[in-house]
């Protein structure tokens, strides 16, 4: 008897050691703890089938809808992340990322964000803001940039009007011919020239041109471009792997959407890849979750409550922004730096959406829940910018509005049979 214990205990000693040994080494070669190593393992664990979706929302049911949705004619591809209580528990990708060849989009598929790009210079304002290293009150002036608006007004309109778009300037600003290949600091010098719809400081007017202005401040204060300030400061400790700015940033991932219009694929134009700051980001969707989760308070070390907050927050009223039942069920529309917020059934929201030749995005999140949604596709289809309030009507157990319902559309017709095959 004693013998077989001391067998047993030797057994288990050696395994002991055994463990702690491979522990060892693993941890000499990866440089980091191997609990963190176990960590960061379960955190890249999707959450893309039904048995891993777990929570308030009704996943199962909205993922019915979703692929309703994305079945449609108007559709091509769409990719949709879930955060409920800080934890990214819905990850969902339906259709493809090209209607010619017919490959699925996946959760490593990278789509643009469009204008949800604005966020990112917003946020990457306060945190220089909070470093001491950048005066948000400051008039744009007081930096190297193009950006010359009519009466001088660069004299006294500060970074904070410029990123919640108080430039004056009429809505969207020689976009057409940024569209049209114009280089886009040389249409900031022409702004100068450019009508007004208010006296500057005093409206809300949204602008792509102008806006980017910040990348070239906000690179001048990091002592970099701004994307590799991005990069630095923002993606690379949000562990954001395939974030990235320009059409490489799109085109280089081995799985990427192409932009579609009806079944037409659209040809990639450089025009808005050349403002950054106001839509220069493509990603896939983790990583536009990854990007969420920061934006509820996940990552504190690298987003503070207080830059987040200064991000935020509502500084100027906007018009509506969404059309019929939509905008009406949305209250108060503000705009803060990068960022737009909105009443909704009683709740205070946050997020922005974009819009480019063939590619859609959205990201909605309510702060006080830590719960929200990111979503992104590759057609011109305006419906999926309902999909978020559809899940926050699960969330907060309501129902009635019915927003991903299809029935007032035309039945889609059948596709073709194909011929048999020959044998």
């Amino acid at each position: 008897m004693r013998r077989n214990l001391a067998l047993l205990f030797g057994l288990a000693s050696a395994l002991l050691v055994g463990w702690y040994g491979y522990r060892v080494l693993v941890e000499q070669r990866a440089g980091f703890p191997l609990s963190a190593l176990i960590e960061t393992e379960a955190q890249d664990r999707l959450p893309t089938e039904p048995d891993d979706w777990q929570g308030k929302i009704d996943y199962r049911g909205l993922d019915r809808e979703f692929a309703a949705l994305a079945a449609r004619p108007e559709m091509a591809g769409l990719a949709i992340a879930i955060v409920e209580d800080g934890d990214i528990r819905f990850v969902g990708t339906y259709g493809v990322t090209d209607k010619r060849s017919g490959e699925p989009v996946t959760p490593q598929t990278v789509f643009r964000w469009a204008s949800v790009s604005k966020g990112v210079a917003g946020l990457l304002a306060a945190k220089l803001s909070e470093d001491g290293r950048l005066d948000l009150d400051a008039p744009i002036s007081s930096w190297q940039s193009s950006l010359r608006l009519p009466g001088n007004a660069e004299t006294r309109i500060t970074l904070t009007q410029l990123l919640s778009h108080q430039t004056g300037l009429t809505k969207n600003a020689y976009d057409t011919k940024l569209e049209d290949g114009v280089d886009p600091g040389l249409l900031r010098t022409q702004l100068a020239a450019a009508p007004l719809q208010c006296v500057p400081g005093t409206c809300h007017s949204y602008q792509n041109i102008a806006y980017d202005a910040a990348s070239e401040i906000l690179g001048q204060v990091a002592g970099t471009l701004y994307s590799d300030a991005v990069q630095k400061r923002l993606f690379e400790p949000l562990g954001m792997k395939s974030a990235r700015f320009g059409m490489a940033g799109l085109t280089g991932a081995q799985s990427w959407a192409r932009p579609h219009r009806g079944d037409d694929v659209r040809t990639l134009s450089e025009s808005y890849w050349r403002v950054p700051a106001a839509a220069g980001v493509s990603s896939d969707i983790v990583d536009l979750a990854r990007w969420l989760r920061a934006q509820v308070g996940e990552n504190e070390d690298v987003l503070s409550g207080a830059a987040r907050a200064k991000a935020h927050g509502p500084l100027i009223r906007t018009g509506r922004v969404f059309s019929g039942e939509l905008a009406r069920a949305l209250g108060e529309p503000s705009y803060g730096l990068g960022w737009r917020s909105f009443t909704y059934a009683g709740r205070q929201l946050v997020g922005h959406s974009g819009a480019v030749d063939g590619f859609r995005s959205t990201m909605m999140f309510d702060p006080a829940s830590r719960t929200g949604v990111a979503v992104m596709w590759n057609s011109g289809w305006g419906r999926p910018f309902r999909m978020p309030f559809a899940v926050f009507d699960s969330y907060y157990g309501q129902s009635g509005n019915g927003w991903l319902d299809l029935s007032d559309l035309p039945v889609p017709e059948p596709l073709p049979s194909l011929p048999p095959a020959a044998n």
